[in-house]
């Protein structure tokens, strides 16, 4: 039963990621480790490659609509790129398996990516459900000064996202919102495209890593995400993804919740 909606929930990772360019990532970790009892630091693994393969598809369909921005893209994708590296690769193998000791309860690897990962979900989630303030005016040029705060706070997501195993969706759109000052339909275009280059990226690493991949399970399970971002793509005509963002907000903030009270409890 837990397997079913397991592959039930991978559709809405999908559709997630059509409809508002983020979020979907957030869903994978927990969906595989709880649902589909895969350990939380392959579940990272298995995460990079779910929604990369799930954003890139999203991507093309928001080029053909001329709603992706290259040099956005590569101004925050390049540093982004640099960071999931680093962290998949000197950050994530570092951490021991162990990191301390209370009494008879043990703090491993283990539960410090989840609860760090719920954290990041409560952050998230509290965003997408405050109402947003009155949108700034889009604007085309940006000056040095705010390409390389861009390019830093690229970076930041790179590490974060290479980390947890997300895509970092909800961490890309505030930026080229705010600081990038891009529509919001743009940011969408421009969020999928940097989160499938970083999270395939990020994937190809942990492969020289000699990461134990079930491929039969990850294409099952990734088809499921594939029809969810099909499926968010359409409704994306009909449907506004601002109206979605706090209903969404909401069951993200009851998820992370959930992680950090049953690490706490059952460790």
């Amino acid at each position: 039963m837990m397997i079913v909606l397991g592959y039930i929930t991978a559709i809405l990772i999908g559709v997630s990621l059509g409809l508002i360019g983020a979020g979907g990532s957030i869903l994978t970790v927990p969906i595989l480790v709880y649902l589909m009892g895969i350990s939380p630091v392959l579940a990272t693994s298995y995460s990079l490659f779910i929604v990369g393969i799930s954003a890139l598809v999203g991507s093309y369909s928001y080029m053909k609509k001329k709603l992706l921005n290259f040099r956005m893209a590569l101004i925050f994708g390049i540093p982004s790129v640099v960071g999931v590296l680093v962290s998949r690769k000197f950050i994530l193998p570092a951490i021991p398996k162990e990191l301390f000791t209370i009494k008879s309860f043990v703090f491993t690897k283990d539960i410090g990516i989840m609860i760090f990962f719920a954290v990041l979900m409560i952050i998230s989630a509290v965003k997408m459900i405050q109402k947003p303030k009155d949108a700034e005016e889009p604007i085309t040029e940006l000056d040095n000064s705010r390409n390389l705060l861009i390019s830093f706070e690229g970076l930041l997501v790179g590490i974060i996202a290479g980390f947890v195993g997300a895509g970092g969706g909800f961490l890309i759109i505030p930026v080229l919102v705010v600081i990038a000052r891009q529509p919001m339909k743009n940011a969408i275009g421009t969020s999928l495209f940097i989160i499938a280059v970083n999270s395939l990226i990020g994937f190809t690493g942990d492969l020289y890593g000699h990461v134990e991949i079930n491929w039969n399970f990850l294409a099952l399970f990734s088809s499921f995400a594939l029809a969810g971002i099909f499926v968010g793509s359409w409704l994306s005509k009909f449907i506004s993804g601002t109206k979605l963002k706090p209903i969404f907000g909401w069951m993200v903030l009851l998820m992370g919740i959930y992680i950090i009270a049953e690490k706490s409890f059952n460790s």
